[in-house]
């Protein structure tokens, strides 16, 4: 890994509260956390990938699954989720920040250089781009990139305990403070849910992986949603489960 390079840093735990124990669940035989990784592998614009996990025992088994992968790894706190990037990205000497969450194992590896170069051709003029500040990508390919700048300012201010856990509200719910940058796509496809919060987003995902794994590993979000569009039944399977939008989080959390 190189210094002051770009690191993604993957926020993961096995005490999720809807579905304990989601990232090491397998798919096709192979922990879901270990397809994600293996899709982020093949970004060419990352320095580097860390898997940050909590200091909570529980949490053991993602320690042995990186080990055993070859995957960086930090410990840290398991609620105070912000300290835990700061001590990553510090560790790893990174000076740009990609932040994923180990619950979108359909994260696409053009997709985050597209966005990390969208970031960098920008500079020095933006702190942080995402394309989840106007949704339109289907959700579980949501990449947020940021200076180390900013996520250390974040982690010396941030008070509020929504900001610590969230990690990046400090940041973007101060426009007039950090220069933000949206990333949207073409249409609006956030109706679709990819994410993994659910046995139902499991049981979907599981499936996308299931067709489009075998036939080519290397498969892109658009394959994806080809896929869905073929077999429209089953976007269906997690459709009635909610997701926030930044600005309901905004309201809920002034």
């Amino acid at each position: 890994m190189s210094s002051g390079g770009t690191v993604a840093i993957v926020q993961a735990r096995m005490t999720s509260t809807r579905l304990p124990g989601k990232v090491l669940m397998p798919i096709l035989g192979r922990p879901m956390l270990a397809l994600q990784i293996e899709r982020m592998r093949r970004a060419t614009r990352l320095d580097g990938i860390v898997v940050a996990t909590t200091v909570n025992a529980a949490d053991d088994p993602i320690v042995r699954f990186c080990e055993a992968e070859g995957v960086a790894l930090t410990r840290g706190s398991e609620h105070d989720v912000l300290v835990r990037y700061v001590e990553a990205a510090r560790l790893h000497d990174a000076a740009i920040v990609v932040r994923v969450t180990s619950d979108c194992p359909l994260m696409d590896p053009v997709l985050l250089d597209e966005a990390i170069g969208r970031f960098a051709a920008l500079q020095p003029a933006c702190d942080y781009l995402s394309n989840m500040l106007e949704p339109s990508f289907p959700y579980g390919l949501a990449v947020e990139v940021m200076t180390a700048q900013a996520l250390f300012a974040a982690g010396s201010e941030a008070r509020d305990p929504q900001e610590r856990e969230h990690v990046t509200p400090f940041i973007y719910w101060r426009p007039e403070r950090f220069r933000l940058q949206s990333f949207k796509y073409a249409a609006d496809l956030s109706a679709h849910r990819w994410t993994v919060d659910t046995p139902e987003d499991f049981e979907l995902v599981s499936r996308i992986f299931g067709s489009l794994y075998p036939v080519r590993p290397e498969f892109a979000w658009q394959d994806a949603l080809a896929l869905l569009e073929r077999q429209p039944q089953w976007s269906r399977i997690n459709a009635h489960v909610g997701q926030k939008t930044v600005s309901q989080v905004r309201q809920e959390n002034p």
